[in-house]
């Protein structure tokens, strides 16, 4: 039994009567080719199963249209929401998004990043790890790169992303309006631009106010760290009052663990989430929580990113930051 010869760009152009520097042209997006001759060759190549070699394109010196996108954990809805919405956005410009998880390892993260060099991707935009490996840093000189939702300043001055002191002021503001003076926080460990972001919010407003404050730092991806964090927290002699959490996977451990220890909230523990997923609006009386634009975030991202690529890289520094916004539900009352 023989395999299928693949479709080539001649088995196109033999059908269509074109030739083949023609059909290679229109796949490619050549603006030499006429609108209609592309979408006949394009109907075409989908009829007979045509799929394109990216190999042979790039060695012939024609641009990819790759870009890379690494994230630390896939599990961790903040980032899918931002692949979701990114694939939609490039992808509707006729860029492929490649998706690669990192799990916070550098090392990891360095052999992603060694792939899309010899993949020779059109550019990365990336969540970068707590601390990236110098040859990881070396690497990203030479790609077109944007570091979207975390930042690292040694691999660049390129970011989209949240203004997270910010959000968390806000969150912990609320709970101090509320009249509460003894406040936990629950967030990821030092290190990260956003955890440190959003802890330095977090002690602003409780120092401002004159508030006790109790820190737990977590590992960012563990939903069983924040669950152990809460144990700890409920079982001092002073427990708070009032809790906030500053990331998704903590606000998870939090309410889970809640759940399983039959917290009264708001009557036992106020509780301010992080994030807006879809379950938090049904948990329990519903969550109180920071609601976040990562969609939004991500498709400018994507936009400035793909036209900067289109224009012609630039390493003049662009950052954009945006703030999130208080839903306030069940999950919060008076002290």
């Amino acid at each position: 039994m023989h395999e299928k010869r693949p479709v080539t760009t001649r088995d196109i152009a033999a059908e269509l009567a074109l030739s083949v520097s023609t059909v290679g042209r229109a796949l490619s997006g050549d603006s030499r080719i006429s609108e209609p001759t592309r979408i006949r060759v394009e109907a075409k190549a989908l009829e007979l199963g045509y799929v394109g070699n990216t190999a042979a394109r790039l060695m012939r010196g024609a641009p990819s249209n790759v870009v890379a996108f690494m994230i630390p954990d896939v599990r961790n809805t903040f980032y899918t929401a931002a692949a979701h919405a990114l694939t939609q956005s490039l992808g509707s410009l006729g860029v492929q998004v490649m998706l690669s998880e990192t799990n916070d390892d550098p090392a990891t993260e360095l052999a992603q990043i060694r792939g899309m060099a010899a993949a020779r991707v059109a550019g990365v935009i990336l969540t970068p790890s707590p601390t990236p490996k110098r040859e990881s840093i070396r690497l990203l000189a030479d790609i077109p790169h944007v570091q979207l939702l975390r930042h690292d300043r040694v691999l660049g001055s390129h970011w989209f992303g949240v203004d997270d002191a910010g959000v968390l002021r806000d969150a912990t503001d609320h709970l101090i309006r509320l009249g509460h003076e003894r406040i936990a926080y629950v967030g990821g460990h030092a290190g990260l631009s956003t955890a440190d972001a959003r802890l330095r919010g977090f002690r602003d407003a409780v120092r401002g106010d004159g508030c006790d404050d109790l820190i737990v730092r977590i590992r960012p991806s563990e939903v069983t760290d924040a669950r152990g964090a809460l144990r700890a927290l409920l079982d001092l002699p002073s427990p708070p009052t009032a809790l906030v959490t500053a990331s998704i996977r903590a606000t998870e451990g939090v309410l889970e663990e809640l759940n399983d220890l039959g917290i009264r909230v708001p009557s036992d523990l106020s509780v301010v989430g992080f994030g807006d997923e879809p379950g938090f609006s049904w948990w329990g009386p519903g969550l109180t929580t920071m609601a976040l634009p990562v969609h939004e975030i991500a498709t400018q991202c994507s936009t400035w990113f793909h036209q900067r690529l289109t224009d012609g890289w630039s390493d003049t520094p662009y950052r954009s930051s945006s703030h999130g916004y208080l839903l306030e539900r069940g999950s919060t009352a008076a002290a």
